[in-house]
This record gives structure tokens, sequence and C-alpha cells, in this order.
């Protein structure tokens, strides 16, 4: 297992707790925290270009989760 902040009695808790989720349930909160994930770094694009339009948010956006360098200057 990786680095984490998480205790191991926490992760018995969450473990116990997923393993009572049906598939549905979990794939909803997997959905759930997908959709969160994306917001957070739409907030952080925004404050760190405070003039972009939403378009260019997300240009930016689509950009970071499937290239690994900038898009061509003239793709709109």
């Amino acid at each position: 297992m990786g680095v984490t902040d998480t205790s191991p009695e926490a992760r018995t808790v969450q473990l116990d707790i997923l393993r009572t989720m049906s598939g549905e349930q979990r794939l909803l909160l997997a959905l759930d925290m997908s959709l969160f994930a994306r917001e957070l770094a739409r907030a952080r694009i925004r404050l760190e270009n405070p003039t972009w339009t939403e378009g260019e948010i997300a240009r930016e956006l689509m950009r970071l989760a499937f290239l690994p360098g900038s898009l061509p200057a003239g793709l709109p």
C-alpha cells in the first residue's frame, strides 16, 4: 500500500462501509468523487486565470485531463 494519512483503524471502518455498499452505490460514490475532483481542478484554473472565459477554463481542464502538454494555439 502507498503512503496514506489514514490510520489503520479509520481504514478498517472505511472498508467495512464499502463492503456494505452495493455495486451501484460504490459506482455512484466513485462518480461523485470524480465530479468533485473536476470541480476542484476547475476552481484552481479559475483562480490562476481570473480573466479566462468558461470555454478557456473547460479547454484547460480537458488538456490537464488528457494531454501532457499545451494544446496547439489554433484549436478552439
